[in-house]
């Protein structure tokens, strides 16, 4: 049996997009939900135009529901990450939150937005252990004290180990399905076969359940994501070309050679962060740039 991977468009909207109760399933396992919040049944809502701009045109997939306590909830699955993404959440979020009320405005029938995010690149390197992110609006001294309405989940996929989610089976059994089927996978894990959710999310990924215009559209998208991929990549060219002309005029003004060598830094180790963030390895980033081995290394230490 031969397998699509579930993050892509196509497969993705699939799965969660026309299968409610695996939507339902999904929502309950990631989001911080207590035992008498959890979601029991879900209407789909249509999904918001992705803004047509070069970064997020394509690698962002999102499907919006809303259950019978009238919460709302936004899952996103973004492929590429840039600190951009985060407003975007907030802002997508904060529309939902708002678009509630009517003209009376009538505060009191306000329920909350949760905004989930599977992201396939790691964003938080200072944090290795830690890939699950939980935001709320909270007191700034007594983090127990939280203005219902708007919260956030980030999942950095690219750092799930199975071992590391012990109080909750199902979202194991979800990230497993999110992280080891793709096109490459030979064996499927016996806990994703024995599980109905997941076994069911299987059969929706199957190459031989997808018609040939489906297979083409799943192909354009990892064409275009390969695309935006290298547009990102350029403009962090660009910010390191930036960063040496200013460190130029830096050092022509100053009459000495530390601004320049200030502004190359800066833009060196900003293209390496910014490309280390993406998932590209350091062979990678030293032929897209020109940057030795050795000095990117340095800027990951």
């Amino acid at each position: 049996m031969r397998y699509l991977d579930p993050k892509a468009d196509l497969t993705f909207k699939k799965i969660f997009g026309e299968h409610k109760d695996l939507l339902i399933s999904l929502l309950n396992a990631l989001l911080p939900l207590a035992d008498d919040e959890q979601i029991e049944s879900v209407e789909y809502l249509s999904p918001e135009l992705v803004p047509d701009t070069y970064v997020g045109k394509n690698s962002i997939v999102d499907v919006r529901c809303r259950d019978v306590k009238n919460r709302q909830f936004i899952v996103e699955m973004q492929m590429l990450w840039t600190e951009a993404f985060k407003q975007r959440v907030l802002f997508n979020a904060s529309k939902a939150f708002v678009r509630q009320l009517d003209k009376k405005r009538k505060y009191e029938i306000l329920q909350p937005v949760y905004s989930l995010n599977l992201v396939n690149e790691i964003f938080m390197k200072e944090y290795p252990d830690e890939f699950i992110h939980n935001y709320n609006v909270v007191h700034e001294l007594h983090s127990d004290e939280v203005i219902e309405g708007l919260h956030f989940t980030f999942v950095e996929l690219p750092k799930f180990q199975a071992h590391s989610v012990k109080e909750k089976k199902m979202a194991v059994l979800w990230l497993r399905f999110l992280t080891e089927i793709d096109e490459h996978t030979k064996e499927v894990p016996q806990e994703l076969l024995d599980n109905p959710d997941t076994s069911k999310a299987l059969k929706a990924v199957e190459e031989s359940a997808m018609s040939k215009d489906e297979l083409l559209a799943y192909d354009d998208f990892w064409d275009k994501l390969g695309a935006e991929r290298l547009l990102i990549v350029d403009s962090n060219r660009r910010s390191m070309e930036e960063g040496r002309a200013e460190g130029l005029a830096k050092g022509r003004a100053e009459g000495h050679k530390e601004g320049m060598e200030e502004g190359l830094a800066k833009g060196r180790a900003e293209v390496a962060r910014n490309l280390q963030n993406m998932g590209m390895s350091i062979e990678d980033i030293s032929k897209a740039t020109g940057i030795s081995k050795d000095e990117i290394e340095q800027y990951s230490l």
